[in-house]
């Protein structure tokens, strides 16, 4: 596809879309891992009331030497378990419990704390603890609490899996921008190709319509609809051309040939005779434009398209060499010609002829005597490239564009002979061809080459 993916529309919507999802994932999915994470810490800290809550009762009841068995009995009985006990002497030496030293650290304003132990049943390796300090009477500590290794071992599985949510949720995204932009550039392609094809001149190219009834069909059928009027108009303009040409090239031809008739009834010595000549030489330059016009209306028209055959390039051009050799010989100028390598296409040769004499016609009749005209065939990649060149006055770079157009004439070359229809002719021969005519400086002069593609004339190329 000629368009980029990253630079169209639809992918970055589709990106926008993403970003808006992944946004409203990262603030469910954020929701969720705090929603869960409070309601573990609270668990926690309930776990921890209720085993405070347990340890009173027994203090009560059994007072200091009966708290100190009950806190062995529950370290016996569940040695690996999460709940963390600390009974210690007023000096925070350690006589019962879990934990091999005191924490050093302050608790909180709400009386909780949040340490670090080492467990040696572990190997040593340091863990996380939250729990509560009581100070009982003769000086002696007590601290309850729960290993929270669960609780952050919980946190980094949630956190894991919203990492893997939020990257999922980013790649089916992008997975899903990229499937849509390109079933929708397809489309657009097409779009694009068979305008493409109309502005090479094919108006019978319709952009093909799904039957979905979307917003691209109705685009594609309003655009064909267009295309209808357009081929209306321009199929009437081009027959009321023909036909003014036509009607208008039999009556000059009439007048033509009675001009030619009076001129052999003149006598040679006759005053009228030399109006009678400019007159049939008039009328000979408004039938050649006639006939041009006529040739560019079919050539436009596309029906030479039929003709195609295999043209030799590197033939086409020593015939041109050949016939135009002695017009330039005759005009003092040097003409020389190269060609790089042989190179065949599909085309009409007829046409290709007329369009390159057409080109080294215009380049002899505006250089000066003492001047040089090459003529050039070279293989450029995928193109041929015939370029014809002079010492001429050249074409000012402003000028390039317009000298195409029908009936243009440079102000120098106002008063010489010609109807500014040759390189409008070359110009319709180019597009018939796929082909690109260029306007270039030679220094001094002007360098016009013919960008031949090579390889069959198709309308998908």
């Amino acid at each position: 596809m000629r368009a980029s993916l990253l630079h169209t529309s639809t992918f970055r919507l589709a990106l926008v879309y993403m970003v808006l999802f992944a946004g409203s994932v990262l603030i469910l999915l954020g929701f969720i891992y705090w929603s869960t994470v409070t309601y573990m810490a609270e668990q926690t800290d309930a776990t921890i009331r209720a085993e405070i809550t347990g340890l009173a009762e027994q203090y009560r009841e059994r007072g200091l030497n009966g708290l100190e068995k009950t806190i062995s009995e529950r370290v016996e009985r569940d040695p690996n378990g999460s709940s963390v006990y600390l009974f210690a002497s007023p000096n925070r030496s350690p006589l019962a419990g879990n934990l091999s030293a005191w924490p050093d650290v302050l608790p909180a304003a709400d009386g909780w704390l949040d340490f670090e132990f080492k467990d040696p049943r572990a190997g040593g390796r340091v863990f996380q603890a939250r729990a509560r300090a009581f100070v009982l009477q003769d000086g002696l500590h007590l601290l309850v609490g729960r290993d929270t290794r669960e609780l952050k071992a919980t946190q980094r599985l949630i956190t894991r899996a919203l990492l893997w949510g939020i990257a999922m949720t980013l790649a089916l995204a992008l997975l899903g921008g990229v499937v849509m932009s390109r079933g929708m550039l397809r489309r657009i392609e097409l779009i694009n190709q068979t305008s493409r094809n109309i502005m090479a001149g094919d108006l019978s190219q319709r952009i093909p319509i799904r039957g979905s009834g979307d917003e691209l069909d109705q685009l594609a059928g309003n655009l064909n609809t267009m295309i209808d009027e357009i081929e209306r108009l321009m199929d009437g303009i081009r027959h009321v051309s023909d036909n003014i040409a036509h009607d208008l090239r039999t009556p000059l031809t009439r007048l033509r040939n009675r001009l030619e008739q009076l001129l052999v009834d003149l006598e040679d010595g006759s005053p009228y005779r030399s109006q009678v000549e400019q007159g049939i030489a008039e009328a000979d330059q408004l039938l050649a434009t006639f006939a041009a016009l006529l040739r560019i209306a079919r050539i436009e028209a596309g029906g030479h398209k039929a003709r195609f055959k295999p043209v030799d390039l590197a033939a086409l051009v020593g015939d041109a060499a050949e016939l135009y050799e002695a017009l330039a010989e005759e005009k003092q100028l040097r003409f020389s010609t190269r060609v790089d390598a042989s190179v065949s296409l599909e085309g009409d040769r007829d046409l290709l002829f007329q369009a390159l004499t057409n080109l080294i016609d215009n380049a002899i009749k505006y250089t000066p005597a003492g001047g040089e005209v090459s003529l050039e065939l070279m293989r450029v990649g995928k193109t041929a490239d015939i370029a014809v060149s002079d010492t001429g006055s050249g074409i000012a770079e402003t000028e390039r564009d317009k000298v195409g157009q029908r009936f243009y004439r440079l102000e120098s070359s106002r008063n010489t002979p010609g109807s500014g229809l040759g390189l409008s002719l070359v110009k319709a021969v180019a597009k018939l061809h796929r082909a690109t005519l260029l306007l270039e400086d030679n220094a001094p002069g002007l360098k016009a080459t013919l960008r031949l593609p090579l390889g069959p004339n198709r309308e998908d190329r």
